[in-house]
């Protein structure tokens, strides 16, 4: 059944599909936004733990993964943070800093899926859930969008749906299709932003410490590091150190992770040792990390338990090395299940599409302001909210 003409048409109501028809619709443009969900925002509604890390107070071209910089340094001068941050005081929403400038909702991440569907409202867009999209075909004045109840015809539609993370929450790989299509050419896809999975010995080891989290630096084979908390969980490892070290893991590396990084351990074993002291290390090292992580590294003889005057040249070598660059070999990662993100899809998507719809429009070339900071943008690992989850879902 035809449907009506628009100008615009915007699959997807995610974050960057709200944005960029908000956008795209304070330009004079007709747009109509369909999704296959019940629901806009979903993703958005579980993110940062119910609370959404909506933004950075420092954002630069090198947080983000992209095979063209100079596409990033574009897309960051023309939409910043402080941007969206203007958005935020507009729909006076309370937020608050947290570790490395992430920015959170005081509330609920139900206020920024507020604020992006009260752009949409106030640009004129028309929102239209619970459709499925059949296909997309291109005519003589532009494209036709079927659903599975009207067609509708336009000049221009962007495609807006994500990758393929978190499939319970509608996560398909519809985009991929519709690029194939039309000859564009698509890599392959691994899941990114994602917890590793340990090998059976090693989370036999590990079983009892779910839960456990301490401060780190893990550094990946490349040389890449982030310092940031790790999260031992019943299957591997998690938190937004390990989650952000993913995206530079490949299968069969291992990756290297100094358990102290804020102290000189050969400096305060050497002190002990001209001490004569008669304290285990054991009970050393559980000044800094927790003693039943110590008691599993005894257990699995990766360290000695002695009096740290009994502790001879090498012990001390071994453990020195143990801590600083404890070698983790993963067996995996957890996949789409719990990821963040795609591999080929790290760009953030709501600046590319506000990017693409500011080509040539001198007015929205807004320069970014300077910052001191200089830290890459990290993932909240707080548990998720139940209640968005389900609402969600």
């Amino acid at each position: 059944m035809a449907g009506q003409q628009f100008d615009v048409i915007v699959i997807g109501a995610g974050a960057a599909g709200l944005m960029c028809a908000a956008q795209a619709g304070y330009r004079g443009r007709r747009v109509l936004l369909l999704d296959h969900a019940k629901q806009a925002g979903k993703k958005i509604l579980i993110s940062g733990g119910g609370r959404c890390n909506f933004t950075n107070m420092d954002v630069e071209p090198s947080n983000y993964l992209c095979s063209n910089e100079h596409f990033v340094k574009s897309a960051l001068s023309r939409y910043t943070q402080w941007d969206f941050l203007s958005l935020i005081a507009k729909y006076e929403i309370a937020y608050h800093e947290r570790d490395f400038g992430q920015l959170f909702c005081d509330d609920s991440a139900k206020d920024i899926v507020r604020l992006l569907m009260g752009e949409c409202n106030e640009a004129g867009v028309k929102v239209q859930l619970r459709s499925e999209i059949t296909n997309v075909t291109k005519t003589n004045s532009g494209f036709e969008v079927q659903t599975s109840g009207l067609n509708y015809q336009c000049e221009s539609v962007v495609i807006a749906t994500g990758g393929l993370s978190m499939p319970k929450l509608g996560a398909t790989p519809f985009g991929y299709k519709v690029a194939e299509q039309f000859g564009l050419t698509v890599l392959p896809t691994r899941a990114g932003l994602v917890p590793f999975t340990l090998h059976d010995h090693d989370k036999a080891i590990y079983a009892d410490l779910s839960g456990v989290s301490l401060p780190i630096r893990v550094e990946s084979k490349d040389g890449t590091s982030f310092p940031a908390d790790m999260l031992f969980t019943h299957r591997g490892l998690s938190g937004p150190s390990i989650l952000q070290i993913s995206n530079y893991w490949l299968p069969g590396e291992a990756v290297s992770i100094d358990l102290l990084p804020h102290i000189d351990l050969k400096q305060e074993l050497d002190n002990l040792k001209q001490q004569s002291s008669n304290q285990s290390l054991k009970n050393t090292l559980a000044q800094w990390l927790p003693k039943r992580f110590i008691e599993a590294l005894i257990e699995s003889k990766q360290l000695v338990d002695k009096p740290i005057k009994q502790l001879q040249h090498k012990d001390l070598d071994n453990t020195i090395a143990t801590i600083h660059q404890w070698q983790v070999k993963p067996n995996g990662t957890e996949g789409y299940r719990t990821a963040e993100g795609d591999e080929h899809y790290k760009l953030n998507c709501l600046l590319y599409l506000n990017y693409l719809f500011s080509i040539g429009y001198d007015d929205f070339k807004i320069n970014s302001k300077d910052s001191t900071l200089r830290h890459s943008l990290l993932i909240d690992s707080a548990p998720q909210n139940l209640q968005n989850y389900k609402e969600a879902a």
